[in-house]
């Protein structure tokens, strides 16, 4: 299968040496972080070669058939403050096809209530920070009028922390909102809510840090930092074929199904990456795979403290799929208390169903069910639905099925910060990307693409080529 400038679906590699002035760099690994790094490094004139051992590119933000569906793996969302994906994907022509709320607005059920007075909404007016928010939590009806005075005491408290502090990585952040004065209930009706779903941990076992990180520049930056984006398409439709339509038209040759089993440094100082069949030679490599895959590739003295990467723990994240018959949620998404259920949005468009409604539900911190029957799943989440949305007490489920990532993202515990390693290793020309990488960020969409960014700027330095083209969002997120 044929993807343009000579990409094929493994075999053999052709040379295609004299394709390029400015070195050749390899790329190993074909998720939102290697793209990125390959996009960079081909946009400043470098020639470059992405290996991915999949069949396909995305990473762990991708789509696959089922039936006549396109499904995702999992919902991922980004925010209007996620500057360097919504930059990835201006690169490749999808802006329009993962558009951004006009104003946030998340629709908050809480099923411990009676029915008629569940529902309450976290949404933004077009006020300055913090007043932005201020309507709306005075309204939050999920809370007592004290616990929302206290949350807005908490609020400009985090916002007077300095993120390049490191004691801040050491605690953890339901700790600190204990001391200012958080109840039980307003960690769960809102730190948790927002906390748990950017992070995939609760509150007691995410770094201070991070979970500081995620709420002063989603929250208390700019009033519009948290409005919400999601692919109206499949994922595949971007981070596959679009992204691979936009290496292609850079030049980058893309091999899929070519899994790297060696990276060592030759001896003229270069780089070889050992593939089934076949080595390559590099000026520059990026490793942009998951922290054990690179901990296993990387040359020994690489790191001062390669075990450290071992050391970065796991999260999973559950995705239950549901099928109904008939529409049973009029919106495009919700989030819920009182159940186990935590947010579900409607893919009906997207997966391309023709009749009925399909619902995706996103379960973070889903250590206690990730290895559960999907009979058990079931029997535990379409009674929850059932409680949430009337609609479906009388709807026929068409489809049941169930997605696992056990290795969703990297745990945001404390002390993980001194554990993530930057872009450079202490071998010249070897580069490291991935959501795990120090970039500040907690294991999402904007940390890959920033850490691709960070990585192909590192390898334009060694490589004597001009770092003008690279984009300039890394300032923003101060």
């Amino acid at each position: 299968m044929t993807h343009g400038n000579g990409t094929r679906d493994g075999g053999q590699l052709a040379d295609v040496s004299a394709l390029r002035p400015g070195g050749h760099a390899v790329v190993v690994g074909g998720g939102l972080a290697g793209v990125t790094a390959a996009l960079a490094l081909a946009d400043a004139g470098v020639r470059v070669t992405l290996l991915e051992g999949r069949p396909r590119l995305g990473g762990l933000a991708f789509s696959f058939q089922r039936g006549d569906l396109t499904v995702d793996n999992g919902q991922h969302v980004y925010l209007r403050c996620c500057t360097a994906y919504r930059w990835f994907l201006d690169r490749i022509g999808g802006t329009a096809l993962a558009p951004v709320q006009d104003r946030l607005d998340v629709p908050v059920l809480d099923l411990a209530r009676p029915e008629g007075r569940r529902l309450g909404r976290l949404r933004r007016d077009a006020l300055p920070v913090p007043l932005h928010l201020g309507r709306s939590l005075a309204t939050y009806p999920h809370l007592s009028l004290a616990e929302r005075a206290s949350v807005g005491r908490a609020a400009l408290a985090l916002k007077g922390l300095d993120l390049a502090d490191p004691a801040l990585d050491t605690e953890d952040f339901g700790s600190w909102l204990t001391r200012h004065g958080q109840s039980a209930r307003a960690v769960e009706a809102l730190w948790d809510l927002v906390g748990v779903a950017t992070l995939n941990a609760v509150a007691g076992d995410a770094s201070l840090g991070l979970a500081a990180m995620v709420f002063k520049t989603g929250l208390l930056s700019d009033p519009g930092a948290a409005d919400i984006g999601w692919a109206r398409v499949p994922l595949g439709e971007l981070h596959d074929r679009l992204a691979r339509k936009a290496l292609d038209s850079a030049g980058v040759r893309t091999e899929v199904r070519t899994r790297v089993t060696s990276v060592c440094m030759n001896e003229n100082g270069g780089w070889s990456v050992q593939v089934p069949d076949e080595r390559l030679e590099a000026d520059a490599v990026v490793l942009a795979v998951p922290q054990r895959e690179a901990h296993d590739l990387l040359p020994a003295g690489a790191l001062d403290a390669p075990g450290n990467l071992l050391e970065i723990g796991t999260a999973p994240i559950l995705n239950i799929h549901v099928i109904y018959d008939r529409k049973v949620l009029a919106t495009p998404f919700l989030t819920a208390l009182g159940t186990p259920v935590q947010w579900v949005f409607d893919r009906t468009e997207a997966s391309g169903l023709k009749e009925g409604q399909y619902l995706a539900l996103s379960q973070s911190t889903a250590q206690n069910e990730i290895d559960e029957p999907v009979a058990a799943l079931r029997e535990r989440y379409l009674p929850e639905l059932e409680r949430l949305l009337p609609r479906t007490r009388g709807a026929e489920v068409k489809d049941f099925f169930v997605t696992r990532e056990r290795t969703a993202t990297f745990a945001p515990a404390p002390g993980v910060g001194r554990l993530r390693p930057g872009a450079r290793t202490k071998a010249p020309g070897l580069y490291l990307a991935g959501a795990w990488t120090a970039t500040g960020w907690p294991a999402t969409m904007e940390s890959a693409v920033r850490s691709g960014v960070g990585a192909a700027g590192a390898a334009l330095g060694a490589l004597g080529r001009s770092r003008g083209l690279l984009p300039d969002f890394f300032e923003e997120a101060a």
